[in-house]
Order: C-alpha cells, then structure tokens, then sequence
C-alpha cells in the first residue's frame, strides 16, 4: 500500500544532494491487510480477541516481518485494551510506549497513534494496536485507565501531535512550554524559519542555512 511520495531529505537515498531542491524522491509503502493462516500464535490471540470482545472488532490485521498489527476503530480501542490485558490467554500486560504519526494525504485518517504491548505471562509476545483520527475531530479515547504507564506517553503524543486523548486525568503539555502555539512532529508543521524562544536565538529557512551550488 503506497502511503506518500516524498522529494529531497524525507528518506531519499539517490545521489548526495538531501537539501530538498535536487529533486530527488522515494515512494513510502506500508504493508495491506494479511489473510490467514496468519503463523505462529497470531491466529490464536486473534480468536482469542474476537472471543473476548463478543465479536470481531478489528479493521484489519497486518503481519509483516514477524510482527503482529491490529487496527481497531478509535471507538472500539477501550474494549480491546481492557481484553488484551485482562484475558488469562492474552495478559498482555504492559503497555510499553504510544507513538503518534501524521499523515496529512490521508483524507480522514491523517492522524494516527500505535500503541505497543508486551505479554510477560505468555513469555514477551508482544503485538502492536493501531487507530487513527481525522485532523477534523482528533479525539481517541485514553488507555490510562486500562495502562496507567501510557500517562505521559499519551500527554507526549498530544504534545507533538494534538491527539486529544479524552478521558486523560491531565492532558497537559509534556516537552515543550505551556503556551506553545502547533506540534512540532506533525508534518505541517514550519521547518525552520521561526523565531526559536530560547536565548533568544533564530533559525533560518532551510534555503539559506547551506548552498549546493
């Protein structure tokens, strides 16, 4: 699945010119849904899921390089954390981190947010659960709850990219200050050329820090 095209220092590799005027380009592809047998113990934890939530609630399940990514509706995400925690045959215990990213070519979907979960019980399974939100509305239920570790990491993730996690005891900015207008890791956000509010230093737009000519 062909997810962007980027041009110049977003991941090209052809030649030596990474300023992003030389007109280089690479093709970002994520993997599509897989179809079963699924191998090893993912279709197993699969039924399992679908066992404990009373039905299937996954959009679709992804395996690629020995790893396992359920994509679950925002909605559905408080159900399925609370059975792969709770479930004797699941115990995925820890939530390990919750990782924000943007894409803003993905109409209705430019947000999204993996979480990452590790089973101690089942000998360090772990598996990866991915939801997105629309730029529009970009609200997804918090996993505090259900993961009191993901705390700051979902306070990072609103940080850096505006994912409102309802439910949060105190979604508070956790890097940068209070006041600070945008998130720095979304993809519209400026490169360069803002004032920089420490020390009173500036950065300079990305055409004039440095000449390939």
């Amino acid at each position: 699945m062909v997810r962007d095209v980027r041009r110049g220092m977003f991941g090209a590799r052809q030649g030596q010119d990474t300023s992003g005027y030389g007109g280089l380009k690479t093709t970002v592809a994520f993997p599509g849904a897989s179809e079963r047998p699924y191998g090893g113990w993912f279709d197993e934890a699969v039924d399992t899921l679908a066992d404990a939530t009373g039905g299937d609630l996954l959009e679709r399940v992804v395996v690629h390089r020995g790893e396992l990514t359920l994509h679950v509706a925002r909605e559905d995400l408080p159900v399925v954390m609370r059975a792969l925690r709770d479930r004797p045959d699941l115990r995925f215990e820890m939530c390990m981190s919750v990782s924000g990213v943007h894409f803003p070519q993905e109409s209705g979907r430019e947000l999204h947010v993996a979480y990452h979960l590790l089973s101690i019980t089942h000998g360090g399974r772990r598996l990866r659960v991915e939801v997105t939100a629309p730029d529009a509305d970009p609200h997804i239920p918090s996993i505090v709850e259900t993961y009191p570790a993901a705390d700051w990491h979902e306070r990072e993730t609103w940080d850096m990219f505006g994912v409102v996690f309802d439910g949060h005891p105190s979604l508070t900015r956790i890097l940068m200050p209070d006041d600070w207008a945008g998130h720095p890791q979304r993809k519209d956000y400026p490169l360069g050329g803002i004032p920089v509010e420490y020390k009173g230093g500036t950065v300079p737009p990305p055409d004039e820090r440095r000449s390939y000519t």
